[in-house]
């Protein structure tokens, strides 16, 4: 049995059987639990595999590409046709499902085919400058001590799409569901680390890196980390040893063995970074003096500045400028309801309407504030954060060593007449170290980690009605919100400026 099959629209999307679409506050049950009890008070991940079924049919979609036998849920919003599979789903219905969000709504991403690996068979190496080098059958990790916690897994292109309306990057059209929260289960890598002799970082020991499968890929460089054809990354060896930093080698996602969109059977799973560093279908861990000089590593997850270009980018070797790479997500959020084209009527009898959405911030970094403004950014309101999760570490604390490693919900409930008398929604969000979302994008060539303010327009149409406009819609396919309308109309010779009608 897959997950629950989508309802009727409700508000102008699809809602989920006993969910309450946006507008209206839900009881405890619409989210599954409590609404001001901390999400991972809830740590048994076995309360969460209703959330890790696959859905019942192959999409006839894949019917024809290398990936036919994965099965994957048919509202997942396609960015790069049938293959490779890098897909989201609709904000709402991703919302609507509660804190902790299902396999089948979970975002995808990946590079080609989806590798065919068996749980008997599987392995991963344990390498480079180790006292004892190791190779771990999947039954050997599940003896070891394992921990299991909730946890956001979000790409950098997350919002990308709003990038790509300035100017063209080298990436696809995310939208602002780039990202999900669910329960992960896996042993310490520093567990793993220390069986092979690793107790500190030293020479030779600066670093950890880590690659999927040989030969899945058609770009590497000549005796890169990993071997040919391989997916890789690395990170520190300061990271790898923390025990509060959570990094695990994970093998199960709310309480099942991984889906094989998400790595079966084995993935690595580093809290508050990018997606980009979390290697999927995990064959090789290797330590060594320097970072991994994987293809992928390199030319991938890195946000240059906004004057260069592709051409620039590889002319010049700016892929390779140490200082550009990226691990830690920044702060960002989106607005989910409401949702592009909702309607909505102005009605005395109904005169309020709760504006809800997500937040999240990197580093384990706790989202302090949501603010809502009505009026271009001229005064601010500060939103409810109606859940967030107990962090894991230092729970007590207000310092950096409390580590929140999932999204945050809010929600603001204004006048509908308020509305009415508003050009566009704004909404920002801050965090522990006052970073906050900026008012405008920057450009960067890979449109990665894109967090400007999230700017919904208001529409007054006939009927005493509003309707809502949001910038883009995810997928190359979806020709509209304000962002791609105003780009459409931008002079070539503008391409890349933000002059065009800039806010409400």
């Amino acid at each position: 049995m897959g997950i629950p099959f989508l309802g009727p629209l409700v508000n102008g999307v699809k809602s989920i059987p006993g969910k309450l679409a946006g507008g209206k506050k839900p009881d405890a049950d619409a989210v599954g639990y409590q609404l001001d009890q901390p999400a991972n008070e809830y740590t048994d991940p076995e309360k969460f595999k209703h959330l890790a079924e696959y859905y019942p049919v192959v999409d006839e979609r894949d019917a024809k590409v290398a990936d036919k036998w994965i099965k994957r849920h048919p509202e997942m919003i396609r960015l790069t046709g049938s293959h490779p599979f890098n897909a989201e789903p609709p904000l709402p219905t991703l919302l609507d499902y509660g804190f902790i969000s299902p396999v089948n709504l979970h975002i995808v991403r990946d590079h080609g085919a989806v590798p065919k690996l068996d749980w008997n068979t599987h392995t991963v190496t344990v390498k480079g400058n180790v006292d004892k080098p190791l190779t771990l059958s999947m039954d050997d990790l599940v003896k070891m001590e394992s921990i299991s916690f909730p946890c956001l897994v979000t790409c950098a292109g997350n919002r990308r799409k709003e990038q790509n309306q300035i100017k063209r990057s080298i990436g696809f059209n995310w939208g602002p569901a780039a990202c999900a929260v669910t329960h992960w289960t896996g042993v310490p890598l520093y567990k793993v680390l220390n069986a092979a002799g690793i107790t500190k970082p030293g020479p030779g020991r600066r670093f950890v890196c880590f690659a999927g499968p040989k030969s899945e890929l058609p770009k590497s460089y000549e005796g890169q980390q990993g071997g040919p054809g391989s997916y890789g990354t690395s990170i520190d060896m300061e990271t790898a040893l923390d025990p509060s930093c959570d990094v695990i080698l994970a093998y199960k996602q709310n309480g099942e063995h991984l889906h094989p969109d998400h790595g079966y059977p084995l993935r690595l799973l580093i809290p508050g970074y990018i997606g980009g560093r979390m290697v999927k279908w995990l064959s090789e861990i290797e330590v060594t003096g320097e970072e991994s000089n994987n293809f992928y590593h390199f030319n991938d997850n890195r946000v240059l500045p906004a004057h260069v270009d592709a051409e620039k980018a590889n002319e010049e070797g700016w892929w390779f400028k140490p200082e550009y790479i990226i691990n830690d997500l920044n702060i960002n959020g989106a607005v989910g309801y409401p949702w592009h084209n909702e309607t909505l009527k102005v009605d005395p009898s109904e005169p309020f309407y709760t504006i809800k959405g997500y937040a999240y911030s990197g580093g384990g970094r706790r989202v302090i504030r949501v603010e809502i403004s009505l009026d271009g950014g001229m005064s601010w309101a500060l939103a409810d954060v109606t859940e967030r999760e107990t962090p894991r570490w230092a729970a007590n604390s207000s310092g950096a060593r409390a580590k929140h490693w999932c999204w945050c919900f809010w929600e603001h409930t204004v006048k509908v007449e308020a509305l009415a008398g508003s050009a566009e929604i704004c909404m920002r969000a801050w965090d522990q170290t006052q970073n906050s979302m900026p008012e405008r994008p920057t450009w960067n060539v890979m449109g990665m980690l894109n967090n400007p303010w999230y700017r919904v327009r208001v529409h007054p149409q006939p009927g005493n009605m509003l309707k809502f406009e949001h910038p883009t819609q995810a997928g190359p396919d979806k020709k509209e919100g304000w962002m791609v309308n105003m780009a459409n109309n931008t002079p070539a010779a503008q391409e890349g400026e933000l002059l065009w009608g800039w806010g409400g």
